[in-house]
């Protein structure tokens, strides 16, 4: 039976940082820790993380991910030398990996990830996946892993973030540090169950653009017009923007059917542009000729009311059960890098205090990526700009 315990801290030393992070976690029972799960923010020397970790459990997995900022059981912290921890006890998970993953190979790659996966364990019931965030097409991803475990198994996690600027995000798998790798962790306890859920709170505005030329994942032209300089156009960006500039102010909208807008709160889903060359955007999915994009705009209040509506609705559905641990991957356009508006430890406080048990809360580790993966309409489902919360359950 699986066992879990968290830690998260602020320590400008990466070094520093891991062990405070496992001394909170385990005491001195560094022998507790059969697997580690890092997020750190990009200020951070990831080589010197995984090797502080290993000389600390040197018989654990060491998995990690930079962010933008982390969230545990300790609260919320969106600086450049966040760090933060989830640890694993039993032997009821596996882990496969692979490195080279972007948009164009994303499903070949996320299969071969799969296979190796399901290689090691042909009992797993659930999947924590965490990718690049810059250059991928994740709903080729789902596909991919569906295609090995079915549709039955939950995918949740994220994808992996600097500090907002589209430049470069890191992926560590035991002693390797990577720029655009994938890893997922199969759990087969047959003890242990996940409930997702995510939300955003952006509403859609004006008319859409449409998609007049693409390939895949990479938009070429909207509007008949080169696809980066019509986007910047239409949100009012200067010309020499970068993604740094457009993600705060630029996620685009996919209209959603009836039945999923009312599931979701909202009637679109969320997209993110993390890269572009030249006039080409690289958008988060496959995004065919005569999709409808509209432009959209922070509701403050539209986020907290749904974010409360989420948890109610998760709460109900997890009954009495016992929650063991939460994993939480959320946007980093909904912290302070958006304006400085939000009050980040009152929205983390809401999500977190409807699962404390006994005046404490749960074993946490949440990140600010640049996607979420979590299910709607019953369907693993790829989002951007929103809150996504994974409760492991028994």
């Amino acid at each position: 039976m699986l066992s879990f315990k968290s830690a998260s801290a602020r320590v400008v030393n990466t070094k520093r940082g891991v062990i405070e992070c496992m001394e909170i976690a385990l005491g001195n029972q560094y022998n507790d820790c059969d697997l580690a799960i890092f997020h750190a923010s990009i200020g951070h020397n990831f080589s010197e993380l995984i090797t502080q970790a290993h000389e600390m459990a040197p018989n654990a997995k060491i998995l990690a991910a930079s962010c933008c900022g982390v969230v545990g059981r300790e609260g919320v912290s969106e600086s450049m030398k966040d760090i933060a921890v989830m640890t694993i006890k039993g032997n009821e998970f596996t882990v496969a990996h692979v490195d080279g993953i972007f948009g164009h190979n994303s499903y070949e790659k996320c299969l071969e990830m799969s296979k190796d996966l399901k290689a090691r364990s042909g009992k797993i019931n659930m999947i924590y996946f965490l990718a690049s965030g810059i250059d991928i097409a994740n709903d080729d991803c789902i596909s991919a892993i569906e295609s090995v475990f079915g549709s039955e198994v939950t995918i949740f996690g994220a994808t992996s973030s600097d500090n907002m600027k589209g430049f470069i995000s890191y992926q560590a798998v035991d002693n390797i540090v990577y720029e655009h790798a994938a890893f997922a962790i199969g759990f087969w306890d047959e003890t242990l169950k996940v409930e997702t859920q995510a939300t955003h709170g952006f509403v859609a505005v004006g008319e859409p653009m449409i998609v007049t030329k693409s390939e895949g994942h990479i938009i070429k032209e909207i509007n008949h017009k080169p696809a980066w300089e019509e986007y910047l156009t239409k949100l009012v960006l200067p010309t020499d923007s970068t993604c740094g500039d457009s993600i705060p102010v630029g996620a685009l909208g996919e209209k959603l059917s009836p039945k999923l807008a009312q599931e979701y709160g909202n009637n679109h889903i969320l997209r993110v542009v993390t890269k572009h060359v030249g006039s080409e955007m690289y958008y988060a999915t496959k995004c065919p000729v005569g999709t409808e994009l509209w432009l959209t705009s922070r509701d403050e209040e539209l986020i907290f009311s749904e974010m409360e509506r989420m948890v109610n609705e998760m709460k109900k559905r997890l009954g009495d059960r016992k929650t063991v641990a939460v994993f939480h991957a959320d946007c980093l356009a909904r912290g302070r890098f958006l304006f400085n508006k939000i009050i980040k430890e009152e929205l983390v406080n809401t999500m977190q205090f409807p699962f404390y048990s006994d005046g404490n809360c749960p074993p946490w580790l949440g990140m600010y990526g640049f996607g979420e993966f979590a299910r709607l309409g019953g369907a693993n489902t790829y989002h951007n700009y929103t809150t996504a919360l994974y409760v492991l359950y028994r």
